[in-house]
Formats: C-alpha cells, structure tokens, sequence
C-alpha cells in the first residue's frame, strides 16, 4: 500500500521554517499532556487507566498514518522539506526518539503506578507466578476449552513460511527445540492470536481474594503453550505487535465507482508495509532481529515494552467494574430552555434560532429532530452528510425509515472518512435499499461539513409553502461521541441560513459552479480567504490605534498562510488567545514576532472538539462555529463550514461557554512556550477553575 504523502501547501509565507513547530513532534506533546492526566493523582483511578489506554489508541493511529507517512519520504529519499525546515528523515529520526521515550513512560507509569494502586482497590491483574493451584485449573481448563481448539500454530520451515499477519494483532513467536512428528526441527513457530478471542480474561470471584481478578491472554498462552508442540520443549515464547501504514489512497480521479474500489482497497489495510514493531522486553534479540527482518524494519523501528504490546484492549477494564468511586463523577446534560416545553421541536425551532453545547447539553435534540421528521406527514425531504456516525447510529435507522415513510432521503456519505469508510459503506447500502439517494461528494474532495436539512410543507397566511430546518455544528452525527466531545450545533430556521445550507447540498449532488454565499464560510472556496481577511482586518484596526482582538478555539493549527497572518496581526499590536487541543505549529511569545499571541492547550475529562472563531470587528463581534481547524487539508481539500451566530444572546452564549472558561481555566490548561514546550498553568493566588467542570455545572438540568 503506498501512502498518500502530505506536502505542505505552498501559499504564501514571509517567515523562515524556525518560525514554525513540527507537526509530528507536536502530536506527541500533545499525547505527552494525555499521559499528565494518567500520571495526576487527582483523576479518578480507572479513568487513569483509561488516559493510558487512549495514548496508545493515539499513537496507533500516529504510527500508521503520520509515521507511515515520513517512512514512505525517506524511502523514497525525498528532499522535501516541512514548514519547520527539517527532511523527512530528520523527523523521523526525532520522532523515534520522542516515542520511544514517551512509550516507556507510558508503561513505567502503568506498572509502578496505577497497576498496583488497583490492586490495593481490589482489582488485580494476576501474573503467572502468583497463581494459586485452583487458579491455575481454572485457567489450563479456560484454555483447553475456549483457546485452545480455535489456534493455528504455524512451524516455520520451507513449506511453512512467515504467515502473513494482521495490522496491530497479537501474535506470539515461539522457540522450540526438538523434532516433530515429521522430523521437522525448523526451531521457531508463530502462534496468532484470533480476534474473537478476549486479551483480558476475568477469574471467578470465589477463587480470588479481590472482588476483581484478570489474567492477560499472553499470560495464559504463555503458561500452555506447550500444549501446541507436543514432544517439543518451547525455548522461549514472545508476544508481539506490528503496526502497518493504514493510510487508504484511492486515486479518485481514476475510479469509475468509488464505493466499489473503497471497498476492494480496505482489507488491504491490514496488511500494509510495517511501520512499528512491539515485543515484550523478555524477547530474544535473536527473535527481535527475525521479526524484524520479516516487517523490513529496523531497531530504530523496535519498541519493548513492559507489559502487553496492545495496551488498548485494556479500555474495557473501567467499564467492567463497579466502582463508581474511582470514576468520573456521571453528569446528566441539560436542555436549552427553548426546548422545554414539550413542544412540536418544528415550533420550537421557528420561534428562533436555537444553540446545542454537547456534552454538557443533550445530543437528543438532533436525535428527536430527525426522528420526528421520519414520520412528519408534513415533512418532503430531509438532507443529510455523514462523515463519522457509527455502526449502530439511531440516525441512520431513523433515515431508512424515513425513506421506507416515503420521504425524499438525501445522504452524502464520505466514503474516505478515516477508519470508519466500512461502516460508512454499510449505510450506504443499507440506504440505497430502501431507496435513498446517496452521494459521495466531490471527487478529490472529502466532505466534512456537518449538515441536515429538512424541508416541510406548512401552511402560512399566503397558503402552503415549503419551509426549510437545518442544523449545522462542530462535530459529527454520532450519539455516543456526542457524549464524550465537546462540541457546538445551531438548530435554526433562518431563510438565510438555510438557503446557504441548500446551496451547499446542491454543490454536493449536482453539478454547476459555486455560488456566493450570504453566511457561510466554506472551503475549499470562501473559509481560507475570509479567516485572512478577518485577521488582516483586525491587524489594520490596531495600526489604526482601534480596538482589536482575536480569539480562536480549534483542534490544529498547520497552516503556513493563517499563522503568518497570525504574526503580521501580532505586529501589528493585536491581542491574540489560540485555544488549540492538539498541534500548534505557531510560536507564541517571540519579541518582534508573535509576543502579543498565548497559546493554550485544555486537556481534561472531555476531549475539546469545538473550533470557534471569535474578531472583534470594530465592536461588532463577529463569532463563527466550524467543523474546520486552520490546517490545510480544511483549507484546501475538503468541504467545511463556518456558521455565524446571527443571534446576539447565542453569541454571547458561545463567548461565555466556549471561550471565556477556557482562557480562566488554571487546572487543566497548558502554555505552550516560544520553544514549543508546554506547561501547565498554575496561579497559586487564583481559586481552582476548571472549565469543563464549570460547563457541567451551568448547564446541567434546572429544577
């Protein structure tokens, strides 16, 4: 699989590369201050656990896209440089480095930390050599009956060769000593490890002296994998890890149905070129050496950790036990007053524009929106996109029914949307069934504007009339994401609005050339240069010696135009926060360059989704919501929004929630410095503010 290699645009910049920060070493800082939450004693014990389990679940998706993506450059000795000027194998040579670092981190943290503060709660993960006798029968019993019969052992010899092995799989190799039946005596053979199979098995409660007791798969295998080889003395057996370039390309240009070659490209992900090796430390460097040479790899590409190589599969764990003491505390999301009153949501939404603050406030909302429209007999049409909505989505459902209602169902699914293109595809089909129409957007283009449309025959003083609802947000139609990320959605029957959103669905169904919008921002064609014009407003408001500022709240910000604004508007005297999650490859806080910019990173218990866009706008205040963060592949490559709030209150709504607590925040945001560094904000003088619990608080259910 060759990855699709990501150049940076070539728009126009006045600064040097070391006014810029890499990207890949800026997505493991960020990765570095989830593991904080891992490390601060603060955070309850199992969601320890679980910010653990969400760097390795990151660095996965790193390795097989970003780091995937550098290999392939310095394979092809690429004399491509970045916008912070280093070479791809000079990145990646930093990059390994910081990995390797964070990992053993990472795994020091778990075994000396949180595994046995789990264990004085109760909770315990069992070695080998601590097994009791009753314990160890469960177990051999356990593995005779449910692991045993559905394992291939694979002996390597010249008709046995190196099996072919999945993405991220657990696999052990195995050493042997000894002839077989056959008198085979190849010395090594592969052991896989079926999916189906659990990697954390938990014991009975009456053999335990903890109301929680789990063995790990590797460890049970460990103990019998002798079983296997009968007549054969097992030499060594070490679990190990390879993760493969997973990143899809489909030349679209060149497809005649793109659902069709999505569909034939996605089970090669799994058995991309290598990218990662892990093994267990106890791991032969005989072994390691073989295994490596199996992935083309190298010992840079090597990782030995201390514990199990797929530390993801451990994220069930918080939710299997109950103890709700060593959780978050569960809060229940509010309702906007506008929608308490147990109206038609249609009337609701007609008497003004109506704002959503996930998580804090409920996904329901849209959920009822959609589901009403399903058998509204006043309801003609509904139109939907669909970037990521999950395999199991109550809206998709509702969609087919309104389809099956006889309702005019639109859906433009994106058939690229990373890691979720098969559920996505079995959407489309399952849409297409019952007769919807289902577009893929534009080719070239992956659409991630998050849209619904609804149109409804009403009755009005002149007669019937069809009137359009829509609701346009930050983040996906997906319920269950709708209760972990923080995101904002506009409800709104505004003709002005609504008509820009009907433009947008036509671009994407039908053909012809873009048309103005009155509102909108949309990329590729209008969000770029408006977000440049905002800021250079602004700059030439503070030469003027006016007021100025900018606030903006976003996931990344990449791209080289946008940040060089950025300085120029810095210069020129203008106030800037930047309110960015992830990476930042702005240097704040440069005498002469971007002294008048902070940059800040808020990590918590929810993970910041929302990008908003605050200028001050000679008083005005102009404040846009989008699906879009400052990165070119927004800018440039996809379809994107950026809504204003046309609404005075919900614009103040959206600077009171969506910025203000965000810049007070001194428990979990981080500053970052000139160098790139972060670090956490702490003011001693200052009462504990933390925004997203704030969040919770103001806007949880009243009465």
């Amino acid at each position: 699989m060759t990855a699709r290699i990501d150049l940076p645009h070539t728009g126009n910049t006045h600064y040097t590369p070391d006014n810029f920060l890499n990207r890949e070493l800026g997505i493991l800082a960020f990765n570095k201050r989830v593991l904080h939450q891992a490390k601060n004693p603060q955070t309850p014990l199992l969601e320890r656990l679980r910010f653990i389990c969400i760097v390795s679940s990151n660095l996965d998706e790193f390795f097989e896209i970003r780091v995937a993506g550098l290999k392939e450059q310095v394979k092809l000795n690429s004399v491509v440089v970045t916008t912070d000027g280093l070479t791809a194998r000079a990145a990646y040579e930093r990059i390994s480095r910081e990995a390797h670092a964070l990992v053993e981190e990472q795994y020091a943290l778990l075994n000396h930390e949180i595994l046995p503060q789990l264990a004085k709660e109760g909770i315990q993960f069992l070695r080998r050599s601590t097994w009791t006798a009753e314990q160890r029968e469960w177990i051999r019993s356990y593995f005779f009956r449910d692991v045993m019969p559905v394992l291939t052992p694979i002996g390597l010899d010249p008709s046995h060769p190196f099996p072919r092995v999945l993405n991220k799989s657990l696999n052990f190799a195995v050493e042997l000593d000894g002839k077989d039946a056959f008198g085979r005596s190849s010395g090594a053979a592969i052991v896989q490890a079926p999916r189906v199979l659990p990697r954390v098995i938990r014991l009975p409660r009456e053999l335990c002296d903890c109301e929680y007791a789990f063995v790990f798969f590797s460890s049970v295998l460990h103990e019998f994998v002798g079983e296997l080889f009968a007549g054969m003395a097992v030499l060594g057996c070490y679990q190990f890890r390879v993760t493969r370039n997973s990143d899809l390309f489909v030349d679209e240009e060149e497809v005649k149905n793109l659902r069709t070659k999505v569909q034939g490209e996605l089970p090669q992900r799994h058995f991309g070129d290598g990218v990662r090796l892990e093994v267990a430390d106890n791991c032969s460097d005989k072994m390691a050496q073989f295994l490596l040479a199996q992935f083309n790899l190298t010992e840079t590409d090597l990782y030995r950790v201390v514990g199990p190589v797929n530390l993801v599969r451990l994220m069930q764990i918080p939710d299997w036990v109950a103890r709700d003491d060593l959780k978050y505390t569960p809060f229940v999301p509010g309702l906007p007053k506008a929608l308490q009153k147990g109206h038609s949501i249609f009337d609701d939404i007609r008497a003004g524009d109506i704002l959503l603050h996930h998580p804090f406030q409920s996904f329901s909302p849209v959920i009822a929106l959609i589901d009403q429209a399903t058998t509204d007999p006043q309801v003609v049409a509904i139109k939907m996109t669909v970037y990521r909505t999950g395999t199991d989505s109550v809206l998709m459902q509702s969609l087919v029914r309104a389809a099956q209602n006889g309702k005019e169902v639109t859906v433009v699914v994106e058939l690229m949307a990373r890691f979720d293109e098969e559920a996505n595809i079995g959407w489309a089909t399952k849409l297409e069934e019952v007769g919807a129409h289902v577009v893929y957007g534009v080719v070239g283009y992956k659409t991630h504007a998050k849209m619904l449309m609804i149109v409804r025959r009403e009755e009005s003083k002149s007669g019937t009339a069809l009137r359009r609802y829509v609701h346009i947000g930050t983040g996906n139609y997906h319920p269950k994401t709708a209760r972990l990320y923080t995101d904002f959605g506009l409800l709104t029957s505004n003709e002005e609005l609504c008509a820009d959103v009907n433009e947008v669905f036509k671009q994407l169904t039908g053909l012809g050339r873009a048309q103005a919008l009155k509102h909108l921002w949309q990329a590729p064609f209008s969000l770029h240069q408006n977000v440049l014009a905002a800021i250079g407003a602004e700059a030439k408001a503070a030469r003027a010696g006016k007021r100025s500022r900018i606030i903006a709240k976003m996931n990344s910000l990449l791209e080289p135009e946008t940040i060089s604004a950025l300085y120029d508007a810095s210069q020129a005297g203008v106030k800037i926060d930047l309110i960015v999650r992830g990476v930042c490859a702005l240097r704040p806080g440069i005498k002469g360059l971007s002294e008048n910019i902070r940059v800040r990173s808020v990590v918590g218990r929810l993970l910041e989704h929302h990008r908003v866009f605050y200028f001050h706008a000679g008083g005005e205040e102009i404040v846009y919501l989008s699906s879009a963060d400052w990165m070119e592949r927004n800018f440039f490559r996809r379809i994107e929004l950026a809504f204003p709030l046309l609404d005075k209150k919900l614009k103040r709504r959206v600077i009171a929630e969506g910025l203000k607590p965000y810049l007070a925040d001194n428990v979990q945001a981080w500053e970052m410095d000139s160098h790139g560094s972060y670090h956490l904000r702490r003011n001693s003088r200052s009462k504990p503010f933390c925004a997203q619990t704030a969040l919770i608080e103001m806007l949880k259910p009243q009465g």
